[in-house]
Order: C-alpha cells, then sequence, then structure tokens
C-alpha cells in the first residue's frame, strides 16, 4: 500500500491507496516543530485505529510546502517505513507541459492537483485550492499548465480582521441566514464568507474570459471547474461555478505522480 501525505500551511492531509484506489484519509493539524516520530505516532494511530497494519505500507509520497518539516518527514520514512520517500518538486514528472517563468516556484501541492485533474476529469481545467492560500491553477484544452492565482486563504484573512480590529470577536465561520447582518457576529460572517464567494467566482469568471479571448487556440472548450482544500466546503454549494468538489484531489494527485515516477 502507499502512503501519501500532503503537508499544507494549516492542515495535513494522509491517504492510504490500494493498488489505483483511495481507501482511507485522515486530516491533522500541521505543526512546524513535529518531530519525525511524533508524526509517525499520529500516523500509526491513524492507521491502526481504522484496521489497518502499519507494516502494510511499502511506499511514502510526499508534497510538502512547509520546508521545516520536510527532513522530519524523510527521516520518520526510513525510520518507520524503511523507505526513502517520493517527494514532488519541479523536477518530478508530470507529464504536463508548464507554461510558467519560474516552474520551480510552484508549490507540490499545486503540481499534484494539476495532474490529478488533468489525468481525472480532463481538461481545460481550472482547480480552486481553498488551503492558507486560496489557489486557482489552470490547464489550457492540451493540458497544459498555464498559469494560476494565489489569493489570501479566508481563514488568514480573518485572523489578520480579528488581530488588528480590537472590538472585534473571532466567530465560527458558518453561513448567516442573510447577507444583512442584525448582531456584530453575523456581519461579519457575511462579510467573510459572501466576500470570498464573490472573490472566487470573480477570478473564476475572469480565467474563463481570458480562455474564451484565446478561443483560437482551445477550440472553444468549456473548463471543468475542481473545488478542493480543507475549506473547500464553505464554498462549494454556493458557487455559480464550481460543481465538482474532490476533498482528495491532492492525493490522488500524488498517487498518480507516484506511479509516473516509480
Amino acid at each position: 500500500m502507499l502512503l501519501a501525505i500532503d503537508i499544507g500551511n494549516t492542515q495535513t492531509a494522509i491517504g492510504l491507496f490500494k493498488e489505483d484506489r483511495i481507501i482511507s484519509s485522515w486530516r491533522m493539524i500541521t505543526r512546524e516543530n513535529e518531530t519525525g516520530d511524533e508524526l509517525a505516532s499520529i500516523i500509526f494511530s491513524f492507521l491502526r485505529n481504522s484496521d489497518f497494519n502499519p507494516s502494510d505500507v511499502k511506499n511514502v509520497a510526499v508534497s510538502c510546502v512547509v520546508p521545516a518539516i520536510l527532513d522530519e518527514i524523510i527521516k520518520m520514512s526510513h525510520k518507520y517505513f524503511k523507505k526513502a520517500p517520493f517527494i514532488v518538486d519541479s523536477n518530478v514528472k508530470t507529464d504536463l507541459v508548464i507554461s510558467y517563468d519560474y516552474p520551480s516556484e510552484i508549490g507540490a501541492d499545486r503540481i499534484a492537483n494539476s495532474v490529478a485533474a488533468k489525468e481525472i476529469y480532463g481538461y481545460p481545467a481550472i482547480v480552486v485550492d481553498f488551503g492558507t492560500a486560496t489557489t486557482f491553477d489552470i490547464l489550457s484544452s492540451g493540458g497544459e499548465y498555464v498559469g494560476g492565482v494565489i489569493a489570501p486563504g479566508i481563514e488568514v484573512s480573518t485572523e489578520a480582521l480579528f488581530n488588528k480590529a480590537a472590538k472585534l470577536s473571532k466567530v465560527d465561520l458558518s453561513w448567516p441566514d442573510s447577507v444583512i447582518g442584525k448582531n456584530t457576529s453575523d456581519c461579519i460572517r457575511s462579510g467573510v464568507l459572501h466576500g470570498f464567494l464573490g472573490q472566487v467566482d470573480f477570478i473564476i469568471e475572469g480565467i474563463i474570459q481570458e480562455i474564451n479571448e484565446q478561443r483560437k487556440n482551445n477550440n472553444g472548450s468549456k473548463p471543468v471547474i475542481i473545488g478542493t482544500g480543507g475549506l473547500a466546503f464553505l464554498m462549494i454549494d454556493r458557487s455559480k461555478w464550481i460543481k465538482i468538489y474532490d476533498s482528495e484531489l491532492t492525493l490522488k494527485g500524488l498517487k498518480i505522480l507516484f506511479d509516473k515516477n516509480i
């Protein structure tokens, strides 16, 4: 079995694959100072609590955007799974033609998302990943990676608001009943959630407009739009553009990349 680990700035997603099928997945908070032994303890608990034997894990695949953790993940893989992990970076084989000024700047999770979108859902495509940052990755009608958009994520922006506005307190991110709030908590919820929804749909519209302007190069194909990431559930049913939600897209991309490179 393959253990796929996607380490984000806020959350770490873990998936267990048997052949080509993901059979279980888990999420945990990303902690920069965690040691390889601590990470192994948590992962082993996930596996055993789901009735899996850690010794059945034969390979480990990793995407990581937190450099401080990567060395510990490598140590963990060697010590507990007796295997060097497969690590996604800009040098791995992807079968993507990348049209980007500096390919090495593309995050490992964005590479995995784009590969999974291409292989599973086809192209042209737009992947919207709701994480610490909200990222948009675009594939052309020829399957070429043509660029993206990076915006501040929902939690990052709300934390900044609460830290800078002395009289505003944290609220849970649940949708209010109406756009017009009748109390401060609902006013904040409305501003944050409707604001981000508007941002996401506006950016998607702009991407689609640019794609349409290049119609001669894409044959007028409409992009498939996929939402993923830890906070995607807040937006999926509200967005007028995002109709596909795949919470395990990055993990699936890790598996695809592993198969292409091993």
